[in-house]
């Protein structure tokens, strides 16, 4: 009789084992489904952002699909009036261009270069030990793409607006780019190629 108590005990505290390591093993099931359908959502939400973003079109039927990728592109320089800190990046055409020297060299960005200003609202850092402006929310993206057969009455540049809105999280092609500072501000550069920011040093 001893041993049948003794064995049933074992036993049942082997079940109790079982049952809990069973439940555990539903709890960790359970979670990594979770886990992974949140990170499903976040894909399917990113790639639904960037399609709506990259479907956008300037009205002189520039599309923001030709930039993708511009988040990643090389600085070139950096600028900043009293409202807007920018940031000027370049594809890796231009990008190979610049290192080439040009336009200093007398030479024309070739077919195919593309830059973007990225333009921030500014304001004060509450971190820094000194007086520092550091960008706040984020405002526009004005592009240029260098396209001689598209753009032959404007030296070979196309230009556009994308303005972002932070409330929606959406950007929208500015219905005033053709007269915003495209053509009509760069002619003052021409003879660099219509392009104002050089290169800089690092």
């Amino acid at each position: 009789m001893p041993e049948l108590a003794t064995k049933s005990v074992a036993e049942e505290q082997q079940g109790q084992k079982t049952e809990t390591r069973s439940a555990v093993e539903r709890i960790a099931g359970f979670t990594i489904v979770a886990i992974a359908m949140a990170v499903l959502v976040v894909l399917v939400a990113a790639a639904v952002y960037a399609q709506e973003k990259y479907s956008l079109k300037s009205p002189s039927g520039i599309a923001f699909s030709d930039f993708k990728g511009y988040e990643d592109w090389a600085v070139v320089s950096s600028a900043r009036t009293d409202e807007v800190l920018k940031v000027i990046v370049a594809n890796p055409t231009m990008s190979n261009a610049y290192k080439a020297v040009v336009p200093v060299n007398g030479q024309p960005f070739p077919d195919g270069s593309m830059i973007v200003k990225l333009q921030w609202k500014p304001k004060k850092s509450t971190e820094a030990q000194f007086a520092v402006d550091v960008p706040d929310v984020f405002k526009q993206a004005f592009v240029m793409e260098k396209d001689s057969k598209r753009f032959p009455k404007t030296g070979g540049w196309g230009y556009a607006v994308f303005n972002y809105e932070a409330a929606s999280d959406k950007f929208t092609a500015d219905p005033k780019s053709l007269s915003d500072c495209g053509n009509a501000c760069h002619t003052v550069v021409k003879a660099k190629d219509y392009i104002f920011h050089p290169y800089q040093k690092r």
